[in-house]
């Protein structure tokens, strides 16, 4: 992996479409924004601060996260998703996250990567299946 520094930040967005909502999801009846789909939004938003920094066959995944969901947001509003380093602890990343929509914050909390060799990593993922 190439250097780092704490602050680096990334965003990504997405608007809110059938695929999104709660009730397309199972994660409530509702025709709003789901968890995991803000879930996901966060998480690609972390990525996005790592990418130019990995190595050939390096990637990173997923070991936390503890985010509140503050706000509902309702189909065909845009979402925004902020990503921010703010820990470096060997392998493990942390970063502080949020999410807005046009309406204002929507949702924030703590997500955490491990950086992971990506044929080591699916190698040992796969023995599972012997």
């Amino acid at each position: 992996m190439k250097e780092l520094t704490l602050g680096i930040n990334a965003s990504d967005e997405m608007i809110v479409d059938s695929k999104h909502l709660a009730s397309a999801v199972g994660s409530g009846s509702l025709d709003v924004l789901s968890t995991p789909s803000l879930i996901a939004l966060m998480e690609k938003a972390a990525c996005k601060c790592l990418s130019e920094y990995l190595e050939e066959n390096e990637t990173t995944v997923g070991t936390l996260l503890e985010i509140q969901h503050l706000s509902a947001t309702p189909r065909g509003m845009i979402v925004t998703a902020k990503a921010e380093l703010t820990e470096i602890n060997g392998r493990e990343f942390t970063f502080e996250v949020s999410a807005f929509d046009n309406a204002g914050l929507i949702g924030k909390g703590i997500h955490k990567r491990f950086l992971v060799i990506s044929s080591r990593f699916l190698e040992k993922t796969n023995s599972k299946l012997k």
